[in-house]
């Protein structure tokens, strides 16, 4: 059973940064790429960053370009993804998920994603 557990969510003030972890159990982590999706209330997910297996190709959402950060470290089976230059815009709950199939094709859906967390909320106060 694989599971994902996130933390690192919590009350900044704009401008401000967080980092979020999370930490994949029960498998291989080095098997998958992994990403962060959030997701607003009332406003669909959306795919925030993707990092691929040996963590050298990632890719961003145009809106956090320059200010978000993911990383991974396989032997920690962990990922992160640092928040700088916060914006209220960025208040959402963050999910992290794991994606199995070993091809970067629709990898801004979630439906290419097997697994998830839980969710960790960010808020930023303005």
């Amino acid at each position: 059973q694989v599971e994902l557990v996130e933390s690192g969510g919590g009350l900044v003030q704009a401008g401000g940064s967080l980092r979020l972890s999370c930490v994949v159990s029960g498998s291989m982590f080095e098997y998958y790429d992994m990403a962060w999706f959030r997701q607003a209330p009332g406003k669909e997910r959306e795919f925030v960053s993707r990092i691929g297996r040996s963590g050298s190709q990632t890719y961003y959402t145009d809106s956090v370009k320059g200010r978000f950060t993911i990383s991974r470290d396989n032997a920690k089976s962990t990922m992160y993804l640092q928040l700088d230059s916060l914006t209220p815009a960025d208040t959402a709950v963050y999910f992290c998920a794991a994606d199995r199939r070993g091809g970067d094709w629709l990898y801004s859906i979630p439906e290419a994603y097997a697994y998830w967390g839980q969710g960790t909320q960010v808020t930023v106060s303005s």
